[in-house]
This record gives structure tokens, C-alpha cells and sequence, in this order.
């Protein structure tokens, strides 16, 4: 993961530094977080990857090319995961609590963006904001945010 993380940022945003490395793991594994709630009803909704797309370069301050060969990164790595452990343990030994809600929210904020919202959707929600440690009360608070951001 960490060598098609430098290559990434090498080849997109200069030359790959030791700190740097940590920060961009972090970015690649919210990314993927995001991009399972749009590959999480089987359908890749326009809108949905239009909210990614937007989510990740506002999120990490990308231009709009940088936002789309992470999320293209990001996709590579989640067909490669077992499972969430390898994003989610990352996250949880660097964010806080209040930046793993900004995740959640934009996550339900994805979900929303089709006005489709799937059970599979809400599933992957509820798993990574369990594997997040994220309280079921901010939870249900980021979710309720989410829906009033998308009407």
C-alpha cells in the first residue's frame, strides 16, 4: 500500500517525504472509506461520484485531477482489502474523534447525493463508524446533518 501511495504523490505532487508518507496513507485510507459508500449498492451513481470527487479535494485540499487519481487509488486498494481493518486502524491511531465525524458526514453525505439510499449503503456506514469507535449518537448526528445538506 505505502509504495503505490509514494508513487501516487511522487507522480502528482512532488517528491515523497518520510512525514509525508503517514499523511498521505491518511488520505488514501479515508478516500476508500468514501469510495465504499459509492461502490456499496452495486451502482456507481454519477452523482455519487461527483460528491467523492468534491468530498476528497475539499477534504484534502486537491485540485480536481489530484482528487481523482487518489479516488482512482483508492478504488485499486479496496478491491484489494479484506475488509475495512486496514483504513479504519489507521485512522483511529490518527484522528481524533471530532475528524472521524467530519469522515462519517461525508460519507452519509455520499450516501445521499443519489437520493438513493441502499440498506448496503447504510451498512457500511454503520460498520466503519463501529470500527471508527464513533459513539452511536454522533453517529446518528452526522447522519441527520447529511440528510439536511442534501434537502
Amino acid at each position: 500500500m505505502l509504495k503505490s501511495i509514494r508513487d501516487f504523490f511522487d507522480q502528482h505532487i512532488g517528491q515523497a517525504s518520510a512525514p509525508a508518507d503517514e499523511t498521505r496513507a491518511l488520505q488514501l485510507a479515508t478516500a476508500a472509506l468514501l469510495f465504499e459508500v459509492v461502490r456499496g449498492d452495486g451502482v456507481i451513481a454519477l452523482a455519487e461520484r461527483d460528491a467523492l470527487l468534491k468530498a476528497v479535494g475539499t477534504k484534502f485540499g486537491l485540485a480536481p485531477a489530484e482528487a481523482a487519481a487518489l479516488i482512482d487509488l483508492a478504488e485499486q486498494e479496496t478491491q484489494l482489502a479484506n475488509d475495512y481493518y486496514q483504513f479504519t486502524s489507521l485512522i483511529n491511531r490518527r484522528f481524533s474523534l471530532q475528524k472521524k465525524l467530519q469522515v462519517i458526514e461525508l460519507m452519509w453525505r455520499i450516501a445521499y447525493a443519489d437520493a438513493t439510499l441502499s440498506a448496503h449503503e447504510q451498512h457500511v456506514l454503520r460498520k466503519v463508524a463501529e470500527l471508527l469507535h464513533v459513539p452511536h449518537g454522533d453517529y446518528i448526528a452526522a447522519k441527520m446533518r447529511a440528510r439536511e445538506a442534501a434537502g
